[in-house]
């Protein structure tokens, strides 16, 4: 049997860790979250944004692209890949492409905003991202892009609630 079965609970308690490992937090995400929302909705609170970021990162998808990418992150920095992928992901390449790709099918569960959302952040590199961005940290080709997603989907989903609760309030 796997150390680590097969289930949302454990997957989401190992990508937690893992992205923890790599040095992103809930809240570092949360705050991306807060930055895209915080000119929509003034009142915000982190709370809601890790809330939110918490509901996200309990899909599969989310978990599956996360475990993914941040194991090419890894085995780039061991040095653990087929030339020329190797140089391709050490150095992040701007046409590889794939990063982004992967990322997409996160911020792709919630909607054209979501991609709307994750194009701004991962322009911007705001926060954690910018850091996340320096190729003087480690090798984060993944990373940064899956977290601008993470955050564009939190982003997202407070958007679509704040719209849904903008209706009934109205009906």
């Amino acid at each position: 049997m796997s150390e680590h079965p097969l289930n949302s609970e454990s997957c989401l308690d190992f990508v937690i860790d893992l992205l923890e490992k790599r040095g992103v937090s809930m809240n570092d995400i949360a705050e991306i979250v807060m930055f895209l929302q915080s000119q929509y909705i003034p009142d915000i609170t982190l709370d809601l944004c890790l809330e939110s970021v918490a509901s996200v990162l309990k899909k599969r998808e989310v978990q599956n692209a996360l475990l993914t990418g941040i194991q090419l992150d890894i085995l780039a920095e061991q040095k653990q890949l087929l030339p020329p992928l190797q140089a391709i992901i050490e150095t992040d390449e701007p046409l590889f492409g794939i990063d982004e790709v992967l990322a997409l099918a996160i911020v792709n569960l919630y909607g054209s905003i979501g991609f709307t959302n994750f194009g701004y952040v991962d322009k911007l590199k705001h926060g954690k991202l910018a850091e996340l961005n320096d190729k003087r940290f480690g090798v984060h080709t993944f990373l940064d892009d899956l977290v601008g997603a993470v955050a564009a989907a939190a982003s997202s989903r407070i958007a679509h609630r704040q719209k849904q609760q903008e209706e009934c309030a109205e009906s």
